[in-house]
C-alpha cells in the first residue's frame, strides 16, 4: 500500500508548551500542537514565540504535525556572535 502524502500548512508559534511541543495557529486561523522535527532538534534549531513555521500533518489526525521549517525573521542576523576560546593558539 502507498502511504499517504503528508499536508504542508504554514503558521506561527502562538505559546511554548511542556515536552518540547508548540502550540501553532495555521494560516487558516485552526490550532494544532505541533513538535520539532528530528533534523532542526540535531542542528538545535531554536523556536520561539511568534516565529514563522512549516508543519506537516498527516490527513489521518489534522490536530498535530512536525514542525519541519522556521522562517527567517527580517532583522535576524546569523544568530549570537561567536565567542573564541580562551587560548591562543
Amino acid at each position: 500500500m502507498a502511504k499517504e502524502e503528508l499536508l504542508t500548512m504554514e503558521g506561527y508559534i502562538e505559546e511554548i508548551l511542556p515536552d518540547g511541543r508548540f502550540a501553532v495557529t495555521l494560516d487558516n486561523e485552526h490550532k494544532i500542537i505541533a513538535y520539532t522535527a528530528g533534523k532542526m532538534r540535531k542542528f538545535r534549531i531554536r523556536s520561539v514565540v511568534g516565529d514563522r513555521v512549516h508543519v506537516e500533518m498527516t490527513p489521518y489526525d489534522l490536530t498535530k504535525g512536525r514542525i519541519v521549517f522556521r522562517e527567517r525573521t527580517p532583522g535576524q542576523a546569523g544568530g549570537p556572535p561567536r565567542r573564541r576560546g580562551q587560548f591562543k593558539r
